[in-house]
């Protein structure tokens, strides 16, 4: 395919190197500031920090891209107390015009000097509860798939504000929207979870999980995911 450009102009990019209090857990969702570069390597941004590295970061997470326009519709939900915009999502990329169903997993993105992979949707935590004060947000985001998603690193260098997004290759023909729908179906599917973890590009994390889920013919429970809690 030929190269597509996805967006003209990038909303904002962030990063932020502290981590604090997020009610019982740290976290370092609170603490991005905007910036007009980011320096990107292969397996971090230079003077981002994520308090959990185990659920956060790593090779197949290097930068969240999130759609600034969902901020409206959370709140239009109710499901966000008071005036809060990007990047509250703890987001390192913001843009408008782009969603989960126009970007496809294993896609490989051009932005400024930096070449990435789209590898996962965002897997909505509790964290997201406590950072918009509502005991259904992760669910919420979970349900509708305004999640984000994220990159692998290809080829690092520096990205800037006023760079463009271009698509260059399309790998698959799974969006982010149908991989956040496969992956949360309520009822097992070891069709749907093969063909997903088939995918290439996808997050090593997301295919073990999948893998797992095929072989013990069982989905996980999401409650300490979800909530913070084992379910009773």
């Amino acid at each position: 395919m030929t190269s597509q450009v996805l967006v003209k102009q990038i909303s904002g990019l962030y990063r932020g190197s502290s981590i604090v209090d997020l009610g019982v857990v740290q976290s370092a969702i609170n603490q991005k500031s905007a910036v007009s570069q980011l320096f990107v390597d292969s397996e971090h941004v230079e003077g981002d920090a994520q308090a959990d590295p185990k659920h956060h970061g790593g090779l197949d997470r290097v930068l969240h891209h999130f759609p600034r326009e969902h901020y409206g519709q959370y709140r239009r939900w109710d499901l966000i107390s008071g005036f809060k915009d990007a990047p509250a999502m703890g987001e390192n990329i913001s843009t408008v015009g782009l969603d989960e169903h126009q970007v496809n997993i294993g896609d490989i993105i051009q932005i400024g000097e930096v070449k990435l992979q789209v590898t996962q949707p965002r897997s909505p935590c509790f964290k997201l509860n406590l950072q918009f004060d509502h005991q259904e947000f992760a669910l919420a985001m979970q349900q509708s798939g305004r999640c984000g998603w994220f990159y692998r690193v290809l080829e690092p260098g520096t990205i800037h504000a006023s760079d463009t997004i271009t698509l260059l290759e399309r790998c698959s023909d799974i969006s982010v929207a149908e991989a956040m729908h496969i992956y949360f179906l309520p009822e097992f599917d070891a069709v749907q979870y093969q063909r997903l973890a088939d995918c290439p590009g996808l997050a090593v994390s997301w295919v073990g999980s999948l893998q797992r889920r095929i072989a013990n013919n069982a989905i996980e429970d999401w409650q300490m995911r979800l909530y913070g809690v084992q379910q009773a």
